[in-house]
């Protein structure tokens, strides 16, 4: 957003205040200054008058020019196509410097030149044209010889602001003025009314409009007249070119300027293009969409939905007879119509987004003075509107507990004044309650501390003596408290196993994220970063791979990475996840493994993870994205927390990396439990094998269950020793359990464990039908 001291001028009186002030302020009262500088055209360019044009005898392109510039006339040589006769032009005399150029006496093509004919962009300023810039009254009154930068358009203060989301007020010079308003308490200047014109024609006679009931827009229409082309002032042609939006079209550079200046949105529809017959009114159509929206009609055709885009078929086209409209529409409306189009006028849709200036009286009579100044343009006599039917938000507030809160006494006459200067509504109930309402240009104010918000920026946050704290002890242990400090040992526990910890963006590539297989939210977003961060991210993966390509690029062998974040499902919801990367070698080559490290296998990889997380269980998984011979669920106490396995070797070959393992785990399913103290026996444990013939179409899942529900007494633990086949053995393996027995009292007798086994076969052979080898 790019204002300047002029047209600033001319909503406040700011004459007082230097650049630098202005800048201070602006920051103070959050509206952060990106950049700032003072432009002023250089010394020795003054104001001339082209008497006299006449061609080059020795140049197609040159022409001589007769120039008054005071107290004499100069010839001078120019080369610009639209220099001519009875012109007011910049010129640069002999002696003066143009950035690193000096103005000097000498000859063009035998002809002697005395000074130059400038364009705006040799004096520093915008491009406004091709050839030089013409002067006219719209500067002040042009008085020849005179020095340029004695006009302040010429000498002039820039100032380019950034805005956070929610401060769409300030998206306009009069927005800024506003602000500027309460934060020096001085008046803004009193707006101009413009004068109807008597004997004009009125617009009952061309436009009527039919509406839907319950609109969440504002409109008004005006009609115009242009009765010969008009050439756009100097300065509406500058300071559009300042702000990079000076166009072809002088009707858009009217609106255009316009909607910088006060915040109103306009839209301007050629009547000829919708009406053959000039004689013939026209009905204009507002209807209310399903989705809040506004959308304006001609005989069944549409024109424009409001705050979105402005139909083809609507756009100018003669200009000769214009219908203006100036509209606002409740962001929020704004925001869910939004995705239900494709087509977007992304200009128009970044300010009603954010919200545009409500009222629309501010932009329409602002346009209709400026208009109003050229000759061959006429006005007609009234308009037509429609008025947005909303209640505006009330919030009952009390000196005492904005005090309170701001940590300062705030007199009660300060936040009156403070909150009328923003043109909020208030009303004084009694000595200490305060009602105020909340206008329609600040929908982001819906509660009492952000009036606070206001109050404290306007005042000034340095202006507030800092307090010491005040601490109250009280228990601050509870289930949040306890998850933070469980992550964070998790990710100590990563970090000693040699991972490094990545922090990535919660937007991904949804390209890259739906080749892996993940569907990804049904959020869309509007303005994304940029391609490669257009959707939330579902998973941490991918973020995870391309690191590792990174790494890998940079000569990196062994590459261990994770990270902790939010995740989003298809409905938005958030999901707290922490995944895992082991890609390459098992460490870097040093003397203990003779330079000569192996490579990471899946065994080694599980076992990392179980050192991170704890003991958990593998069931067996399908994962696309995974190699089909390596991989599984990660389960705990039941729960499914995440998968765990080989990257798919077609996705390594893509990403270019060597052999790669993940782990993602949900961490809302991880349960961490107290650890509890248990004592250990003091006698021997017993150790026993047991060798069983299973069909290689049996997973151990079942046999691992079976064990569990027989809940044999003393069993400390079992796992599996040996997995064996050949060629004798058919269609079965050879599996191989070790049982390990120990009992807390007293050393366990071999017809004990003799028992406990036979339980364990006779189960086996029952419900599985399995038998020994």
């Amino acid at each position: 957003m790019i204002i300047t001291r002029t047209w600033l001028s001319e909503f406040i009186d700011i004459s007082e205040k230097t650049l630098q002030d202005l800048v201070q302020t602006l920051n103070s009262i959050g509206i952060e200054v990106d950049k700032a500088h003072s432009l002023k055209v250089p010394d020795k360019v003054v104001v001339g008058f082209v008497k006299e044009k006449i061609k080059h005898e020795n140049s197609d392109k040159l022409s001589i020019c007769k120039v008054d510039v005071g107290e004499e006339d100069l010839q001078i040589v120019c080369g610009a196509k639209n220099v001519d006769e009875g012109q007011f032009v910049a010129v640069a005399l002999v002696g003066a410097k143009l950035g690193d150029t000096s103005i000097k006496k000498t000859k063009l093509r035998g002809v002697e030149s005395f000074g130059m004919i400038c364009s705006s962009t040799e004096l520093g300023f915008a491009k406004l044209c091709d050839g030089i810039m013409i002067l006219d009254d719209s500067m002040g009154e042009l008085i020849t010889g005179k020095a340029l930068n004695a006009y302040p358009l010429f000498n002039d203060d820039f100032i380019e602001v950034e805005l956070t989301p929610n401060r769409g007020d300030c998206l306009s010079v009069y927005g800024i003025a506003r602000d500027l308003s309460a934060a020096y308490d001085i008046d803004m200047k009193k707006r101009k009314d413009f004068v109807e014109p008597e004997n004009s024609k009125g617009i009952g006679r061309m436009l009527r409009l039919s509406a839907d009931k319950e609109l969440n827009s504002s409109f008004k229409y005006r009609i115009i007249e242009f009765k010969n082309p008009v050439v756009t002032s100097l300065l509406l042609r500058l300071r559009l070119a300042t702000i990079e939006n000076l166009g072809e079209n002088d009707v858009i550079n009217f609106l255009n300027y316009a909607t910088h200046a006060t915040g109103v949105i306009f839209n301007a529809y050629d009547f000829k293009t919708l009406e053959k017959d000039q004689d013939e009114e026209l009905i204009f159509k507002i209807t209310k969409e399903k989705n809040g929206e506004s959308k304006v009609y001609h005989e069944d055709k549409l024109l424009n939905t409001v705050g979105i885009y402005q139909e083809e078929c609507s756009k100018l086209d003669q200009s000769q007879i214009i219908i203006i409209e100036s509209s606002y529409t409740i962001p929020k409306i704004i925001a869910q119509a939004k995705p239900h189009y494709k087509k977007i006028d992304e200009n128009i849709f970044y300010r009603s987004f954010r919200g545009s200036e409500p009222k629309l009286d501010i932009g329409m009579n602002y346009l209709i003075n400026k208009i109003s100044k050229y000759d061959n343009i006429s006005i007609y006599t009234g308009s037509q509107h429609i008025q947005l039917q909303k209640s505006l938000q009330e919030i009952k507030i009390t000196a005492s507990e904005v005090s309170k809160i701001i940590g300062k006494d705030i007199d009660k006459n300060d936040i009156v004044r403070i909150l009328k200067r923003l043109e909020f509504e208030v009303f004084i109930v009694d000595e200490n309650l305060i009602n105020v309402k909340v206008p329609m240009h600040r929908s982001d104010v819906e509660n009492l501390y952000d009036i606070c918000e206001e109050i404290v920026r306007i005042v000034g946050i340095d202006n507030i003596a800092s307090k010491a704290l005040e601490f109250k002890e009280q228990t601050r242990i509870n289930d949040t408290y306890k998850e933070y400090l469980e992550l964070k040992k998790l990710r100590s526990r990563a970090v000693a196993l040699g991972y490094f910890e990545s922090v990535h963006y919660v937007l991904d590539s949804k390209e890259e994220l739906v080749k892996l297989g993940f569907s990804t939210s049904k959020l869309k977003l509007s303005n994304p970063l940029n391609s490669d961060l257009d959707t939330l991210r579902p998973t941490l993966i991918n973020h995870l791979l391309n690191a590792a390509n990174l790494n890998i690029s940079n000569g990196k062998k062994s590459v261990k990475l994770f990270e902790s974040g939010a995740v989003f499902n298809y409905e938005t919801q958030e999901i707290h996840k922490i995944a895992f990367l082991n890609s390459g070698l098992k460490e870097e080559a040093k003397i203990s493994n003779k330079a000569k490290p192996k490579t990471i296998d899946f065994y080694d990889f599980l076992f990392e993870i179980q050192s991170i997380i704890g003991k958990f269980e593998l069931k067996q998984s399908k994962e696309d994205f995974l190699s089909p011979y390596e991989q599984a669920f990660i389960y705990q106490n039941g729960v499914n927390l995440g998968f765990v396995g080989r990257v798919h070797l077609k996705i390594e070959k893509e990403r270019n990396l060597p052999k790669t393992y993940l782990c993602e785990i949900n961490l809302y399913k991880l349960k961490f439990k107290e650890k509890v103290a248990k004592p250990y026996s003091k006698f021997p444990s017993i150790s026993r094998d047991l060798s069983i013939l299973v069909p290689k179409n049996l997973s151990y899942e079942p046999i691992k269950e079976l064990i569990t529900k027989l809940k044999i007494p003393n069993l400390q633990s079992f796992r599996i020793t040996d997995l064996y086949s050949d060629e004798s053995l058919s269609d079965y393996f050879s599996l191989s359990i070790n049982f390990i027995f120990q009992n807390l009292e007293k050393t366990l007798e071999d017809s004990e464990i003799n028992e406990a086994m036979q339980k364990i076969l006779d189960a086996l052979k029952k419900d599985l039908g399995l038998n020994l080898r």
